[in-house]
């Protein structure tokens, strides 16, 4: 008798506990919750999940009328797929793992005006005191239900691959009536860039953890494209086992996929060489057959140069740009980044090859570590070197040069009257020698801007008119050529040779000008007439 008492007594306790809880509202339909025990995760389940509860029914203020303690194993349904009552699909989303809770639901989100009979009456309040087990993520990889993804084992961290990654898997390809199609049991590497086997490889590994472990449910147009590619089992849903053991990053460089970069072993910290960085590599390129056509550099001796400067093609150049001190890495590269070869086997190449170290680099003082002084003589030096470059006929990466040298006095507040004179003969000169690089690249229009960037500060100076002329011509504006040409030969009437060479081309084009224009005009009379008869 003492011992039933006591028993009625603990529980008449819990019930005291349980309303001191405080008590949450989920949603807009009157659905009640108070959390007993605290979950150990921060995630909660999504829609599509295989669910796996304990828990016990009462109505309110009754006698439990169920229990999955009962049947000695955890309830299991699909989350938000309408196979349990409302009230469950929105609080059992709100849940963590191992979290138990009290959800007071009312008859909307439960059985509702009809209840069911026997045990449930119509319009009955429910108590449920759910604890949710686990469960496990299922995804709809397609959003159209062609690739169903179920975690089996969770991966480590939270990177997946990215789309030019390289992956090693281990799969099991399947029937829906268990015969095995295709597998590989000491895994497969490939690009995610090019694909493997079926479509839904490549969409499901991006999905993916290292170390995840899932099963895919996939519908015919995601493993079989109709004509024979893929696995040859049309209107049948194919099941797959999938691991993603690891990947190697790969870095798209250029952003179009024909600069990709293998890494092969991390470097040291996080910073990486930038334009004008001095650098130490040593680096072997190879043909797709393995070829090897150019070294350069040792671990004892690497090779040096100065990043965008016109040494290394452009595709390597940039390469190393993204590598950090002591990374090895692979690039391949397009045959379009890698010009100026003369080697016949290189020119028939898609792409080339390069096993690369970086071995050490130093880079320039940023400009806002620098003061005044040493900003003006930083934009001279790097001007001069754009000078060098201009003479070799590295027009591209003269350009480039010019550019970083305005940036050195980009923001000129803090210079002196003496210091904003120099920091202003050095932008326009500049301005001019860019200009120059634009019109031998074919870039006209920019270097019309970058002259009239000049002209506006210095309206009679003669370089910036004769240049924008010329940059006018290309772009057939022949009358603001012809403005500019006469603007320069009033301004220097005796030492203008090239600029009444160029005012003579100009008349030859507004001849030809002329002429075409007569020509299209008699084309279109004749039409007249002929249609006039």
């Amino acid at each position: 008798m003492a011992a039933c008492n006591s028993e009625k007594s603990n529980k008449v306790n819990f019930e005291i506990k349980i309303q001191e809880l405080p008590e949450y509202v989920v949603g807009k339909e009157g659905l009640r919750k108070k959390i007993l025990q605290k979950g150990n995760s921060w995630k909660t389940p999504l829609p599509g999940d295989e669910i796996q509860v304990h828990y016990s029914v009462k109505l309110e203020d009754g006698e439990i009328l169920d229990s999955s303690h009962d049947k000695g194993k955890p309830f299991e349904f699909k989350l938000g797929q309408g196979e349990v009552i409302k009230g469950w699909d929105e609080g059992i989303a709100t849940m963590k793992k191992s979290e138990r809770a009290i959800f007071t639901i009312p008859p909307n989100l439960a059985y509702g005006e009809t209840g069911s009979p026997p045990l449930i009456p119509p319009n009955s309040t429910l108590v449920f005191d759910i604890e949710l087990v686990s469960w496990n993520s299922v995804r709809d990889i397609t959003g159209d239900g062609g690739i169903l993804k179920k975690i089996i084992k969770e991966g480590e961290g939270w990177a997946t691959p990215k789309d030019v990654d390289e992956v090693l898997v281990k799969y099991v390809a399947s029937s829906a009536d268990g015969k095995t199609l295709s597998r590989s049991d000491d895994g497969v590497e490939f690009s995610l860039l090019d694909g493997y086997l079926f479509p839904a490889m490549t969409k499901s590994v991006k999905t993916m953890r290292k170390g995840e472990i899932a099963e895919l449910t996939v519908k015919p147009a995601y493993y079989f494209d109709g004509v024979g590619n893929g696995i040859k089992q049309p209107n049948l849903n194919l099941n797959i086992h999938l691991e993603l053991i690891s990947w190697k990053t790969v870095v798209d460089v250029t952003g179009d996929k024909k600069v990709l970069k293998k890494l092969i072993k991390v470097g040291e910290g996080y910073d990486h060489p930038n334009e004008g960085s001095l650098v130490k590599v040593v680096y072997i390129a190879k043909l797709q057959d393995g070829t090897v056509f150019e070294r350069k550099g040792s671990d004892d001796e690497p090779f040096e140069y100065v990043c965008l400067e016109g040494q290394l093609n452009e595709g390597l150049d940039r390469a190393v740009m993204t590598m950090r001190k002591g990374e090895e890495a692979i690039a391949t590269i397009s045959s379009e980044y890698i010009p100026g070869y003369q080697i016949e086997e290189l020119a028939t190449a898609d792409f080339v090859l390069y096993e690369i170290k970086l071995v050490d680099f130093n880079k320039e003082k940023p400009f806002w570590k620098m003061d005044t002084k040493e900003k003006i003589e930083a934009c001279d030096k790097t001007k001069n070197e754009g000078n060098v470059l201009f003479k070799d006929g590295k027009f591209q990466c003269a350009s480039r040069k010019y550019e970083k040298a305005l940036k050195f006095i980009q923001f000129d507040h803090s210079f002196n009257d003496d210091e904003k004179c120099q920091s202003n003969t050095l932008r326009l000169s500049c301005y001019l020698n860019n200009a120059a690089c634009k019109l031998k690249i074919g870039e006209h229009q920019e270097a019309s801007k970058l002259c009239s960037k000049v002209i506006e500060y210095d309206p009679r100076n003669v370089k910036a008119l004769f240049r924008r002329a010329q940059a006018y011509l290309r772009i057939n504006e022949l009358e603001k050529a012809e403005i500019d040409i006469r603007k320069a030969l009033k301004v220097d009437p005796n030492n203008s040779r090239d600029v009444k060479l160029m005012y003579k081309e100009l008349k030859n084009k507004q001849k030809q000008y002329v002429q075409h224009e007569v020509e299209i005009f008699s084309t279109m009379l004749s039409r007249f007439r002929a249609s006039g008869s």
